[in-house]
C-alpha cells in the first residue's frame, strides 16, 4: 500500500511544529574526534562543516568516554563474547559481564542488588509497569523527566491514582500526600535528583523524612524513588550523587552509565525484592536484548576509575572548571541557576535570542543547546552549558570569551 497520504499527513504536522517554533535543530554529525593538544581538550569535527569544535553539550562530565582504558576493555570483551548477546537475558543472552556489572554497580549504589537496561530511559519506564497495579498511587516533580512521564502514562496511570507538587515545594508534596484516597495500598514518590534542565538538586533530604512521616499509612508504604542519571558520576564528594551529596538515601536509584561515566545503558538499583520482580514482571527488561558485553566492560571500567583516587582528582577537576565558568558568566552579567553542578543554565528568557546566540557560538566553533517552548517553559528560554572534568582552563577561558562577545552581539 501507498505511504502518500500519511506522508501528507506527517509531513503537515511536521511543518505545524516548525511554524510553532518548536523544532529541533537539524542533527550535526560528528565524524572525527581530535585528542587534547597543549592548552587545549578535545576537539570534534563536523560533517559538512570546516574547523574544530569545543563540545560543551556533553554529558560525559568525567571525561571518560575516549579513555583508552574504555575502550580496551571494550575492545576484549567483544572479542572474547562478540559484538552483541544474540538473545533477552532469560534466553541465554546473560554474559558475565552482565553479571558482573550488576555486582558493581549494586556495590557502587550501596544496594543489594541491581538490573541493567538499554538505557535509564527504558528502566523509568520497566520499573513503573513493574511497581503499577490498581492500588498503587504516584507522587512526582511538576519537572520531572520526560521518561518518568511517559513511564506512568504507558502504566495507564490516571489522574485518580497521581499527583504532581510544585518543583522541590515540600509543603505542596505534603498536600499531595494529604489528598490520597483511603483505599490506596502502595505510594512511589519519584523525583529527578538533578534536574536536566537547571542543573538543580531535589532535597532528597527532606523529601525523605517527609516519606518516612507518612509511610505506615498505607500497607506497602511511601517508597521514594531517584532518577539520578545526571547525578551519579557527577555530584557528591565520591561520585555517588545527589543522595550523596544531599545526605539522604532513596529507597530505588534510578542512574545512566551514558553521561558521566561515558558509556552506554541505564540501571535500577535497589532491594533484592525489587531485582527479582523487575526479572519477572518487567517488559522493557525481559523483552528486549541488553547491553553488549563491551558496553559492560567499558562500564566496569569507567566505576572502577572513578571510584579511585584517580576519580577523586576528576572530580576536583571537573568541579574547579564548573566554578570557573559559573564565576566568569557571572562576571559577564548572564543570569544563571546558582549551584554546584556542571549543568549551567544560562537564562536567555527570549526564544529568538536563544536561538541567536547558539548560532554565533556555532560560528565560533562552540557547541551549545539551546532550549525553548515545550522543553521549557515561555520565558525561561535557555542556553545549557554542560561542564567536563576533560575541559582546560583554556577551553573554559574561550567559553566565556566567546559568550561576553556572542552576548554584545546579540543586544
Amino acid at each position: 500500500m501507498s505511504l502518500d497520504r500519511l506522508n501528507k499527513s506527517l509531513m503537515a504536522e511536521v511543518k505545524a511544529i516548525h511554524d510553532q517554533g518548536r523544532a529541533k535543530a537539524p542533527e550535526r554529525v560528528i565524524e572525527k574526534v581530535i585528542p587534547p593538544e597543549g592548552d587545549l581538550g578535545y576537539r570534534y569535527r563536523l560533517r559538512g562543516y570546516s574547523g574544530e569544535y569545543l563540545r560543551m553539550n556533553s554529558n560525559s562530565y568525567l571525561g571518560l568516554s575516549n579513555d583508552v582504558r574504555l575502550i580496551d576493555a571494550a575492545d576484549k570483551a567483544c572479542r572474547e563474547l562478540g559484538v552483541g548477546p544474540g538473545a533477552v537475558r532469560f534466553i541465554d543472552g546473560t554474559f558475565s559481564f552482565h553479571a558482573d556489572l550488576e555486582k558493581k554497580i549494586a556495590e557502587f549504589s550501596k544496594k543489594p542488588a541491581a538490573r541493567i537496561f538499554s538505557s535509564a530511559y527504558t528502566a523509568n519506564l520497566g520499573l513503573a509497569m513493574t511497581l503499577t497495579d490498581r492500588d498503587t498511587y504516584w507522587i512526582g516533580d511538576q519537572l520531572n523527566h520526560n521518561s518518568i512521564i511517559r513511564a506512568l502514562r504507558i502504566s495507564a496511570v490516571d489522574r485518580d491514582h497521581k499527583g504532581i507538587y510544585v518543583h522541590n515545594d515540600m509543603d505542596d508534596l505534603k498536600r499531595r500526600l494529604e489528598v490520597i484516597p483511603p483505599w490506596i495500598t502502595r505510594v512511589l514518590l519519584i523525583f529527578d535528583g538533578i534536574f536536566s534542565m537547571r542543573g538543580d538538586p531535589a532535597p532528597i533530604d527532606k523529601i525523605i523524612k517527609i516519606a518516612e512521616e507518612y509511610n505506615p499509612k498505607y500497607p506497602d508504604g511511601v517508597i521514594t524513588i531517584i532518577d539520578d542519571s545526571h547525578g551519579v558520576g557527577a555530584y557528591g564528594a565520591t561520585g555517588r550523587g545527589t543522595c550523596e551529596y544531599m545526605n539522604g538515601d532513596a529507597d530505588i536509584i534510578v542512574g545512566t552509565l551514558g553521561k558521566a561515566f561515558g558509556c552506554n545503558g541505564g540501571y535500577i538499583a535497589g532491594s533484592q525484592a525489587i531485582v527479582d520482580a523487575i526479572s519477572q514482571m518487567c517488559d522493557t527488561y525481559i523483552y528486549t536484548n541488553p547491553l553488549a558485553a563491551g558496553d559492560c566492560a567499558a562500564s566496569m571500567k569507567a566505576i572502577e576509575i572513578l571510584d579511585s583516587p584517580e576519580g577523586l582528582e576528576l572530580l576536583a577537576k571537573l568541579k574547579a572548571n564548573t566554578e570557573q565558568f559559573r564565576k566568569g558568566i557571572k562576571k559577564i552579567g548572564l543570569e544563571t541557576i546558582e549551584g554546584p553542578h556542571p549543568i549551567v543554565p544560562i537564562l536567555v528568557r527570549d526564544t529568538k535570542k536563544t536561538q541567536d546566540m547558539v548560532r554565533k557560538l556555532f560560528e565560533k566553533k562552540i557547541l551549545v543547546v539551546g532550549l525553548t517552548f515545550p522543553v521549557v517553559p515561555y520565558g525561561d528560554e535557555t542556553i545549557r552549558v554542560q561542564i567536563s572534568a576533560a575541559h582546560t582552563k583554556a577551553d573554559i577561558d574561550y567559553a566565556i570569551k566567546s559568550f561576553s562577545e556572542v552576548v554584545k552581539e546579540c543586544q
